[in-house]
């Protein structure tokens, strides 16, 4: 785990305990601090291999800092109590962000975004292991960051980081920190879109003069977010990130995703979404000095994510993909274009009344298969444009879309909502498509 002396002799509250708040009560404690430990759900609490103090009915002044899960709204009571008693109120990120100092050389990469963080993460960490450099992946994906064990020297830490861990983080200090896009998301914790993209630009606030700033400005806020920072940083230098899908604007280096939107062998990287996922990869990558050949080979060797245009099958000429994490219809517009025709399933909690980023990709689509909450809805949006069906469940859409499949086809689930009507979340959602296209 990743511990430092910076903890040492102090009294942290640790508010959720699931797996980044465990991590985080076992570092602090290894670091010589003390504990206070909470989580408002019984399961959590039961499930929590340590001593429990009620952070509700305590005096948060005796605390030098709160942390919070990621998910705490700033304005919950425990939130709000902390920041009036003047107590730091901060995140998983941010300690490790303390602890660096103390850690062997080594440098940050932050990756932001509505969609495609996760991806953009994992294969940044999956080039930099193909080029045998240490690295670590972490933040909003895989390990909580406190419970890694430090890198080498040398060493790189590559760090998905939502909007939420942003807004309570203060000193990470990115050497290069990347934005994919600013679309509609979490407004209800962000109260406007204005709120949101702050939140994302913070990535770049805590960046000094001379780190590199990676931006796809195919997006208003991004844009926007583009124009301060070539006024506050100087971004690493044109001649070390430019490649093909890469440009450098006013210092800038900036995403456009169009070069890779033709087929290439990188079959875990299909589809707009994921060409544009590619070139900020290389664009990071080359800003860390990693060589041509080794940026080309994991490109090539990336394995892709479970739940994110993911292969299951290919049955009888029919190819099925999971992209079960795409939760809104802007993560869903760039997997419909990616196969030329395509039996879409689609629906669940929706996150908002249109399908206008769907709309301009239909041409490919041969029906819509809809489930859930969203299955009027969406019914009524599409029916002028493409055949639909109301199938109800996941199980009963896959049987119809496979029938009416044919050879060359693509079954495809990409939601474009979230998944709670139905299911627990989008990984279990995920692992009911592909026990359904199994059982085909």
């Amino acid at each position: 785990m990743i511990t430092s002396p910076v903890f040492a002799g102090k009294t942290y509250g640790v508010y959720g305990l699931a797996r980044s708040g465990k991590a985080t009560v076992a570092a602090l404690a290894a670091s010589g601090a003390q504990t206070r430990n909470w989580d408002d759900g019984e399961v959590a609490r039961a499930g929590f291999d340590g001593v429990l103090t009620n952070l509700h009915e305590i005096d948060l002044a005796a605390l030098d800092a709160l942390v919070v899960s990621p998910g705490v709204p700033h304005d919950a009571p425990l939130f709000v109590r902390a920041a009036a008693a003047g107590i730091p109120v901060i995140g998983d990120i941010e300690l490790f962000a303390q602890a660096r100092a103390d850690l062997p050389p080594h440098r940050a990469v932050g990756i932001t975004g509505t969609n495609g963080k996760s991806t953009t993460t994992a294969l940044i960490h999956h080039i930099l292991q193909t080029a045998g450099i240490p690295t670590a992946m972490g933040g909003n994906i895989g390990l909580a960051i406190m419970a890694q064990q430090p890198l080498a020297a040398g060493g790189v830490y590559v760090l998905e980081l939502s909007s939420y861990q942003l807004d309570i983080s203060f000193s990470l200090v990115c050497e290069v920190a990347v934005l994919l896009n600013v679309t509609p998301d979490h407004l209800e914790r962000h109260g406007d879109m204005a709120g949101y993209a702050a939140a994302k630009a913070r990535l770049f606030g805590m960046q000094v003069p001379g780190a590199a700033a990676i931006i796809a400005t195919d997006d208003r806020y991004s844009c926007d977010i583009a124009e301060k920072v070539v006024a506050t940083l100087h971004p690493v230098s044109a001649a070390r990130v430019v490649d093909e899908g890469v440009s450098v604007v006013g210092g800038i280096a900036r995403i456009d995703g169009a070069p890779f939107a033709e087929q290439r062998d990188w079959p875990a990287l299909q589809g707009p979404h994921n060409a544009q996922n590619a070139a900020a990869a290389i664009a990071a990558a080359r800003a860390l000095g990693v060589q041509s050949a080794d940026i080309l080979a994991g490109l090539a060797s990336y394995p892709g994510l479970p739940h994110r245009m993911e292969r299951i099958a290919n049955k009888n000429g029919v190819l099925f993909v999971n992209d079960s994490k795409a939760t809104n219809p802007d993560s869903t517009a760039p997997a419909l274009a990616a196969y030329p025709r395509t039996h879409w399933i689609a629906g669940g909690r929706q996150k908002s009344d249109d399908l206008d980023a769907v709309l301009p990709v239909l041409g490919g689509v041969v029906a819509a298969y809809l489930i859930g909450e969203a299955a009027p809805v969406f019914a009524a949006i599409l029916a002028p444009h493409i055949p639909v069906q109301q199938c109800g469940t996941l199980g009963d859409a896959v049987i119809a879309a496979a029938a009416a499949a044919r050879p060359g086809d693509t079954v495809l689930l990409s939601p474009a909502c979230a998944s709670f009507d139905q299911f627990r979340d989008f990984e279990a959602r995920g692992d009911a498509f592909r026990a359904a296209v199994e059982a085909l």
